[in-house]
């Protein structure tokens, strides 16, 4: 939940200085369905257990639908920095059997109980590239407590980018082709 709090902020971000992400919201995305079916999956996998025995493969799938988005999506700036970002945790992800490896530091500084369930990320023996798990933590009491990857960095590096590209001031008129209207300064008359 870290992340996608995160990601919320990054594109309101623009709001706080004025600015509305008009670019990243007026955007006519390309197979949105790929894109929200993903995150969908995702909290019901992660915080309901629901699918156990199938958790680590629809985990893996759910990386796969939201890289086809992304790519398909390219053209917006920062897609390609998310993609990159969870690529990263996707790849990782796969080649550690559905589950993203923590460092185990992290983990206890985040305070996370691993339990019986499916954990998305928990520690991980033998890892493979256990550098690009979630090696940081955002640790207790913070709100939210949690661990996360430089993949998760990049994808809310990505999601700025995308929410401040095209951002406008708001209360500026916009154009009939969508760029904004600007007025040439007044010149003082005799």
């Amino acid at each position: 939940m870290l992340i996608l709090a995160l990601g919320v902020i990054a594109v309101a971000s623009p709001l706080f200085a004025g600015r509305w992400p008009a670019g990243l919201l007026l955007h006519r995305f390309r197979w949105p369905l790929l894109i929200w079916g993903s995150l969908a999956a995702q909290i019901v996998i992660i915080e309901f257990d629901a699918l156990h025995d199938w958790a680590p493969v629809l985990h893996i799938l759910t990386y796969v639908a939201a890289l086809a988005f992304l790519w398909l999506n390219r053209e917006v700036r920062g897609a390609l920095i998310v993609g990159a970002g969870a690529l990263s945790n996707g790849l990782t992800i796969a080649l550690n059997g559905g589950t993203l490896p923590a460092r185990a530091a992290a983990v206890e500084a985040a305070g996370i109980d691993a339990g019986e369930d499916f954990a998305n990320s928990a520690v991980v023996d033998d890892a493979i590239l256990p550098w690009l798990g979630d090696v940081f933590a955002w640790p207790e009491p913070l709100p939210l407590a949690n661990t996360f990857s430089v993949g998760d960095i990049l994808i809310v590096i990505g999601v700025a980018v995308a929410a401040w590209s095209g951002s406008r001031r708001i209360g500026q008129p916009v154009t009939a082709d969508g760029g904004t209207e600007t007025t040439p300064p007044a010149t003082a008359s005799d």
